[in-house]
């Protein structure tokens, strides 16, 4: 996590929004200078302006929210039930299966079958098959599409959270949010379009890197910005103690003016970012602290939720992503740390999905009675899977597994209580139609009216994409 100083923030940028402090309020002073060329009033306003010609496609989705499961949760004790691997409980793994495999922690060790450690039930009018780790989800099977056949390419922790995040696991490429704020812009104008919020809750929660919502070699107006879990949501958001907001005025028309002579001269695309960071942190002085205050909330939301106001959690994190998508912020990306369970696997799921399954239904139900849910597409899954074999730190628990877990999908049209592709008897390998990290980012995009194929950002002397340059699909199969 970066922590800025108050003058690294206002010389470097629009990282954070509590780096960013403001300036298209001169476009509401009635005494601000033209904009110069190049800039637009989008810029001015601090509004991420999308690309001329996007959506190229017509769009099921205005909005994404993509809840992280950080860790890993085991696909075998939440959506993807195996008799076998009950059967075989104890049992050597086949070799079969494992040789020349990539492995984590497993490696040269004695290899067993790990039955499930929970019960399964088929849910919903669908029967689609859930486990009782997820009483909530078994609620809501009708309204979610499982994907069972994921498969990803980094078996560790940061490397496969950047793949998922950014298509590569290469350091310094844009993240998915980054992306699709790039390409479609913002629709809120005193929010930042890319919102991350984070919790925590279970067994060894592992560190989330910034560069997971960076904007790498996208201008940086258009990276993530991550809200605090306690105390003000974003540093700096509050004025200066006996700064007025006449006083912050004129500081914020002299940045701007000194901003746009600089630009006159310099092009730099990352003055442009400045502009644009000042305005909104501007705005966000009046719209943050409205947004994180829940007294607006009927008690029976809250409860739904089980928040208890917006203090970190995961549930408060939910409800903030709900009131987020209501004001037109265009990626909201949650994070829950903890599902990293090598031991201690029932202890911990037991933790994490009741931190964790109750919100989440919530969530998706809040956003159909709004009506909101037709235009969101909601996502929920880790970075992998977990093994079929045991490890045992602390009680029985699995190892990261990359060859084949679970996702699921809701909203926009994506066919609820359905699931997609198919693991093997064990739950090692994908059979069916094998969904990798790439076919995800490309269905999103194309929910969100991008073809991919032709959405790109020339960078060393390539068009380069989220996708990257290798086939990926849509999963038509899913959305109706």
């Amino acid at each position: 996590m970066n922590h800025w100083n108050r003058r690294t923030f206002l010389s470097g940028s629009g990282l954070s929004l509590g780096s960013a402090a403001l300036s298209g309020l001169l476009g509401r002073s009635g005494h601000a200078a033209p904009l110069p060329a190049g800039l637009t009033k989008a810029m001015a306003n601090g509004l991420p302006p999308g690309i001329q010609g996007l959506p190229n496609i017509p769009p099921r989705v205005k909005r994404v929210i993509f809840l992280c499961m950080a860790g890993g949760p085991s696909h075998l004790e939440t959506f993807d039930e195996k008799p076998e691997l009950a059967r075989l409980d104890g049992q050597p793994m086949p070799t079969s299966y494992t040789e020349g495999q990539p492995i984590a922690q497993l490696a040269g060790k004695e290899l067993k079958v790990q039955g499930p450690l929970t019960q399964f039930k088929r849910c919903g009018e669908s029967g689609q098959v859930i486990s009782d780790f997820l009483p909530y989800h078994q609620r809501m099977a009708d309204d979610i599409c499982v994907l069972k056949s994921m498969v990803t390419e980094q078996i560790n922790h940061d490397p496969a959270h950047t793949f998922m995040n950014c298509g590569t696991a290469l350091a310094g490429r844009p993240s998915m949010g980054s992306w699709v704020t790039y390409g479609l812009g913002s629709e809120c104008d005193d929010l930042p379009g890319f919102v991350v919020l984070t919790s925590v809750g279970g067994r060894n929660p592992q560190p989330i890197a910034s560069r997971q919502w960076g904007s790498g070699f996208l201008p940086s107006r258009f990276q993530g910005v991550e809200f605090n879990a306690a105390g003000p949501p974003v540093h700096y958001v509050d004025p200066p103690a006996g700064v007025g907001h006449d006083g912050q005025r004129r500081v914020v028309d002299a940045i701007a003016k000194l901003n746009q002579h600089r630009f006159q001269s310099v092009p730099d695309p990352e003055i442009q970012t400045r502009l644009s960071a000042y305005e909104i942190a501007f705005r966000m002085q009046t719209s943050v602290p409205e947004l994180v205050d829940f007294s607006d909330e009927p008690q029976d939301v809250l409860d739904m939720y089980g928040a208890k106001g917006s203090d970190g959690s995961y549930a408060s994190n939910c409800l903030l992503a709900r009131r987020l998508a209501e004001r037109g912020v265009r990626f909201i990306q949650l994070y829950h740390r903890g599902w990293d369970h090598h031991g201690g696997l029932e202890r911990y799921m037991k933790i994490c999905c009741g931190l964790t399954d109750r919100p989440t239904w919530a969530l998706i139900q809040d956003l159909k009675r709004r009506g909101m849910l037709d235009d969101t597409l909601v996502i929920w899954g880790g970075e992998f899977g977990r093994t079929p074999m045991f490890q045992g730190k602390g009680g029985a628990g699995r190892d990261h597994h990359i060859k084949g877990f679970s996702m699921w999908m809701a909203g926009g049209g994506v066919k609820g209580g359905t699931s997609y592709g198919a693991t093997d008897p064990l739950g090692y390998n994908a059979v069916e139609n094998v969904t990798h990290v790439r076919d995800l980012h490309a269905t999103m995009l194309h929910m969100l009216g991008i073809d991919h194929k032709r959405f790109s950002y020339p960078y060393q002397g390539l068009d380069t994409r989220l996708t990257g340059v290798e086939e990926a699909h849509v999963i038509d199969d899913v959305l109706s």
